[in-house]
């Protein structure tokens, strides 16, 4: 049996047990019936992890069942992935070796953090891959620990700590997942530059400014085990961690906002979010004011890797584009506030600061790190940054261990920043739906 009929079969099985038609259900999921039907009998699969926890919810599951069906989320949407090419980015002399860049996906089980980056000329990006199709909008996936029904799974996902008493090489890894420039986007690559038993991690390599696009596709780096195979000479050992990284993630799946520097009459209606890197990258838009980043880790080898922190790398400040401001969302509201770590990037030293998020009154807990990752326990990090005065080119360092050492992955957009830029006293723009257009 598939990840996806796996996942199929649970869901029949709670529908039926806690007697609910489909039509009911799928009120309570916000989607359509046709819909339900369809990830019930393993045709589709749902993008967000809200909405596989509002089902569980809805069924009645327990604790365990939640945890299940999560699981068996995370296996298929992996599964998914998996399935669609990537491409297969070639290190320049000198430089480590690039991990597979993925398509996107999305999982949250752990601190958010946020990233972004841009150019006051407009940013330009391309990415390959086919965009989902109307009825599969990537929506924000919230995982947090101590929550109910999937909640729980997070927790469960995400607490166990590293094992002081095991070895550590003290070797430094480093991998890393592409920046954004012009639109917003997901998609990461990632790198390991190796280092000799003791010496201190090497950091990454800096340079100029230049514009880039988010891509809403994950990015895995290579992967290390405790007995790593032997390693050609002039090529850097794998780090035994694969991130997914999604770098267009709205507020409840519907609330955005972009900068463009095109007028209201040349740039086409908002698109869901889904189509959100499709649509920024043909405009050449930036994340404006806010950024929401997701990355969902998996352990690639035999043993558990323990994720130890989170640091926040700004590559570049200027002056926000004196471009306009269109909404993607009038106000789409919701009852889900996730935990995340929330990045402020005017700080001199910008900071992931765990954050407690809310479900319908229901205190979530803020991410905590050490976590525990393997090849079937993902974990999924949210961030969430924010700006008011620069146009800011960002990254973010995870710290992490495991048996075969220690080391540090990089998670950006496709190798280059993240972009996001402050919007203040620009023109803002909302679609007005009656008469098919932009208006202030």
């Amino acid at each position: 049996m598939s990840e996806a009929e796996d996942f199929a079969r649970r869901m029949r099985e709670l529908k039926e047990r806690g007697g609910l038609s489909y039509g009911v259900l799928a009120r309570r999921l916000h989607t359509s019936t046709s819909t339900l039907h369809r990830y019930c009998k393993g045709e589709a699969l749902p993008v967000e992890f809200a909405v596989v926890d509002r089902f569980a919810r809805a069924c009645g599951a327990s604790a365990p069942e939640a945890v299940d069906l999560h699981r068996a989320w995370l296996l298929a949407d992996a599964r998914r992935r998996a399935g669609a090419p990537a491409p297969d980015p070639v290190p320049a002399a000198g430089e480590p070796e690039p991990a597979v860049v993925e398509p996107q996906s999305a999982v949250v089980v752990g601190p958010p953090a946020v990233a972004g980056r841009g150019t006051g000329a407009g940013p330009t990006a391309t990415e390959s891959g086919a965009r989902s199709s109307w009825y599969r909008r990537r929506a924000v996936v919230v995982a947090a620990a101590g929550l109910t029904a999937g909640a729980v799974a997070v927790a469960l996902l995400a607490v166990t700590g590293p094992d002081r008493g095991a070895p550590h090489a003290g070797a430094g890894t480093r991998a890393g997942a592409g920046a954004g420039t012009g639109g917003p986007g997901g998609s990461a690559s990632a790198a390991a530059t190796p280092s000799a038993p003791g010496a201190a991690p090497t950091d990454p390599p800096t340079g100029p400014a230049r514009p880039s696009a988010s891509s809403g596709g994950p990015a895995t780096a290579p992967a290390q085990t405790s007995a790593p195979p032997p390693v050609p000479p002039g090529r850097a050992p794998a780090a035994p961690l694969k991130a997914a990284v999604r770098s267009h993630v709205w507020t409840a799946g519907c609330d955005h906002a972009y900068l463009a520097a095109r007028g209201p009459g040349s740039v086409p209606p908002p698109p869901v979010q889904a189509d959100a890197f499709a649509w920024a990258t043909a405009q050449s838009a930036v994340h404006a004011g806010s950024q929401i980043v997701e990355v969902t880790l998996h352990g690639t080898g035999a043993g558990a890797v323990v994720l130890e922190g989170l640091e926040v790398r700004v590559g570049a400040r200027r002056t926000p584009p004196a471009w306009n401001v269109y909404q993607m969302s009038q106000g789409c509201g919701g009852g889900l506030t996730p935990a995340v770590f929330a990045v402020n990037l005017d700080a001199p030293r910008p900071l992931a600061r765990p954050v407690a998020g809310n479900d319908a009154g229901n205190r979530l807990p803020a991410p905590a790190f050490p976590m525990r990752v393997t090849a079937d326990e993902p974990v999924v990090l949210r961030v969430e940054a924010v700006t008011t005065g620069c146009d800011c080119d960002w990254s973010l360092d995870l710290r992490w261990t495991s048996p075969a050492g220690s080391g540090t992955l990089r998670v950006d957009d496709g190798g280059r920043p993240l972009r996001t830029s402050a919007a203040t006293g620009r023109p803002v723009y909302g679609y007005a739906l009656e008469q098919g257009r932009w208006a202030r």
